[in-house]
């Protein structure tokens, strides 16, 4: 059979296009897969608890005020005051706020699906420094201040875990359920006494807060000063919102993390009174920091990573084949590469099943090692030699080998993949340096690929 090389490379391409078929499908699959697992994560969420960020404890003070207003009778023209009644609210947030949380975290499983769940003990300390006469400057025997009441913003109320007390200078007081503060959202809010608003006064509230949750643990930095010690038994922490920890230690035990933040870098102060003027929170409420515990065995993330690298990694594999079949002059049937192609997409069919079950490296690892011998079996005998399958096999396990880096050093995957095709680019050129490229397509082969005895 006369071989024509560029029948030949017109042949390989065209494979090489056809095969993005299955490899399309398998993308699919793996995108489908992660979408059932995110909705059974998602379900397992709902019906225990969400991600959970705490707002507050915040000093809600309710008042009622007297407005007189000078009226003049239009038939007799003699003036007289009316009175009218309106009520307020005055917030006051913490000259000093402390928590201390520490997080146990939980696995639940549904099928082969896991779910990240965290029971964090909350100590919380806040301290209140409250001006003469609560602020008010003019007209203070027109005011009412009626029972103040502490408020606390839970974003998830199913998570509280145990009835709630609260120590206030020395008194010990029940919470009750709801904050009364719209834009603080859910949570809890405790009554408290009545205040002396005649002169400047101190208030020190105490309170422990046992509190589940899935995924996502955060903070509102709502003291003039606010100090955040937390510590997990979970190693993989991803540290989110505005604020990073100023310090903290990561080991494989687990990790501690503390966030110091004041007025000054928060503006919350400013933030809330803008909150109270237009009743536009947002920029309130997402003034925040915590931690996300991040699975970092997510096996579609990889695999879909994976799949990326497909069509280079069956090109390679391609060029190594046909890098053979010129050198050895040998003809290689169409039928013979689509069989090598199919192999090699099946290899992100095997490693998305097996990694549902025994975790990605090892997936990757028996995945690989599948294909290897498989492909190295077949192509030793296409090319009539053991020594030339088993060298094949040996590259193409040191392409898997390579896959697998790309896929562990996300920093230095461009780099790596260009160090790569430019190593291959380069053996490419060396091997064939000295190959009469006019010759090859005018070669007759020695035997038909399907004459396998």
């Amino acid at each position: 059979m006369n071989r024509n090389l560029s029948v030949k490379l017109a042949m390989i391409a065209t494979l090489i296009v056809l095969l993005l078929i299955p490899l399309f499908l398998i993308g699919n699959l793996i995108s489908e897969r992660q979408a059932r697992r995110d909705g059974v994560l998602e379900d397992i969420a709902r019906s225990s608890s969400l991600s959970q960020q705490l707002s507050g404890p915040v000093l809600v003070v309710p008042f009622r005020k007297t407005l007189h207003e000078w009226k003049t009778d239009e038939k007799s023209g003699r003036r007289y005051q009316e009175d009218s009644h309106t009520s307020g609210r005055l917030y006051f947030l913490p000259q000093r706020f402390d928590l201390a949380a520490d997080l146990r975290t939980e696995r639940r499983a549904r099928g082969i699906y896991d779910a990240r769940l965290y029971h964090a003990s909350n100590h919380i300390e806040a301290d209140f420094k409250l001006p003469e006469r609560l602020g008010v400057t003019d007209d203070l025997a027109d005011y009412q201040f009626d029972a103040p009441w502490l408020a606390v913003g839970i974003s998830d109320i199913r998570g509280i875990e145990a009835g709630l007390k609260l120590a206030v200078n020395g008194q010990r007081l029940d919470f009750q359920p709801g904050t009364q503060v719209a834009w603080l959202g859910n949570g809890v809010h405790a009554p408290l006494p009545a205040l002396n608003t005649a002169t400047a006064s101190d208030l020190s509230v105490r309170f422990d807060l046992g509190l589940q949750g899935t995924g996502r643990f955060d903070v509102l930095p709502v003291g003039r000063e606010t100090q955040v010690a937390l510590k997990a038994d979970w190693p993989h922490p991803s540290f989110v919102g505005n604020y990073l920890p100023v310090q903290r230690n990561v080991a494989a035990s687990g990790f501690d993390a503390q966030w110091q933040t004041s007025f000054f870098s928060t503006n919350l102060q400013e933030r809330l009174d803008y909150c109270l003027q237009t009743n536009q929170c947002e920029g309130f409420t997402d003034t925040r920091f915590g931690v996300s515990l991040v699975d970092p065995v997510d096996q579609y993330l990889k695999a879909d990573r994976a799949i990326k690298y497909a069509l280079l990694f069956v090109a390679l594999t391609f060029a190594g084949f046909f890098l053979f079949e010129v050198l050895k002059r040998l003809a290689i049937h169409p039928v013979q590469y689509t069989l090598v192609g199919f192999a090699l997409a099946l290899f992100y069919l095997l490693l998305l099943s097996l990694a549902e079950h025994i975790g990605f490296a090892l997936a990757y690892g028996l995945s690989a090692s599948g294909c290897v011998v498989l492909i190295g079996f077949y192509v030793s005998h296409v090319l009539h030699s053991w020594r030339s399958g088993l060298g094949f096999g040996a590259g193409l396990a040191g392409l898997y080998g390579l896959l697998f880096g790309l896929l562990s050093a996300e920093d230095y995957a461009l780099l790596m993949g260009a160090l790569l095709l430019f190593a291959m680019l380069g053996l490419f050129m060396v091997l064939t340096r000295r190959l009469d490229w006019y010759g090859v397509g005018q070669v007759k082969a020695v035997q038909e690929v399907g004459d396998v005895a």
